[in-house]
């Protein structure tokens, strides 16, 4: 299966020369273990998608190339998001992001042929003290870049979202004050397991790639952040004020990468990794965490 062109510039000497003796490996676009890079548009300048968002109940798609941008506005149902290849909704009640799901459209970069939800959901556990008083404090939204940014009397937690069919399209962040536990939850047919190649944590549905799909894909992509629990289905985080966590689908959930650093602020040009990583093939020995 080909792979897409990096989009990324300065090789490592080290890698490059791994890559030369590691036949069947290609090259990541960005946006793997740096806590999901979304707000440039997840690593590339182009535009891939088209999402519309509805905020107490109207809708608003702004024409190619134009903002749309809400500021101090107290929300009273949830923020519908949908896209081309990505759609979810976020619940002002919990602060929570639900059915984060994966249309299908036809792309060749995407990983089903149907809708698929991805994460049933991503909650971030909040007192009733921290959750008291949420207004939306700036919702951005541009072709296929949402940015929209909860306050509450304790803090402000910050959602990043591209409508891409993989890369690294996802990014939550918590400012509270305190660490702030996230509990994320797949999808149904959906599965953490070990990738054979790389020792790290994926989670997918065991669908090989085909004419019609690449293989799906993903990654919880922390940052600050710190793992307290993994079974198949559900992971649960502790997230420092400042930290993030990601989520990064396709190739660059499996590339060869080190990880991010531990960055509170400004972090979103300073840790991405300046450089092409190679991508091993597909897993094939998908057994679920605990099973």
């Amino acid at each position: 299966m080909s792979r897409s062109t990096p989009r990324r510039l300065l090789a490592v000497l080290a890698v490059s020369t791994a890559v030369l003796l590691v036949p069947g490996i290609a090259q990541a676009r960005g946006g793997g273990d740096d806590g999901g890079a979304v707000e440039d548009g997840g690593g590339g300048g182009a535009v891939t998608g088209d999402f519309a968002v509805t905020v107490n109940g109207r809708t608003s798609d702004p024409a190619t190339g134009k903002d749309f941008r809400v500021t101090d506005l107290a929300p009273t149902s949830p923020v519908v998001v949908t896209g081309r290849n990505v759609t979810f909704r976020i619940d002002p009640a919990t602060l929570g992001v639900y059915d984060y799901t994966l249309t299908g459209a036809a792309d060749p970069e995407r990983m089903v042929t149907a809708p698929t939800v991805v994460f049933a959901s991503k909650v971030p556990v909040l007192t009733p003290a921290q959750r008291a008083g949420v207004r939306i404090q700036e919702l951005r939204l541009r072709d296929d870049t949402l940015v929209v940014t909860f306050s509450t009397a304790a803090g402000t937690l910050k959602v990043q979202a591209k409508d891409a069919p993989q890369g690294g399209i996802f990014q939550m962040e918590q400012e509270f004050g305190v660490p702030v536990e996230f509990v994320h939850t797949l999808g149904a047919g959906l599965f953490y397991f070990v990738n054979e190649f790389t020792g790290k944590v994926n989670f997918g549905n065991g669908v090989g790639a085909d004419a019609t799909h690449r293989m799906l894909l993903g990654k919880d992509s922390p940052q600050v952040a710190a793992k307290l629990a993994q079974s198949a289905t559900v992971t649960r985080w502790s997230v420092t004020s400042g930290g993030r966590m990601g989520g990064v689908l396709g190739e660059d959930a499996i590339e060869l990468s080190a990880g991010a650093t531990n960055c509170t602020s400004d972090c979103q040009a300073r840790n991405r990794v300046q450089g092409s990583l190679p991508v091993p093939a597909d897993p094939t020995a998908l057994t679920p965490i605990g099973g």
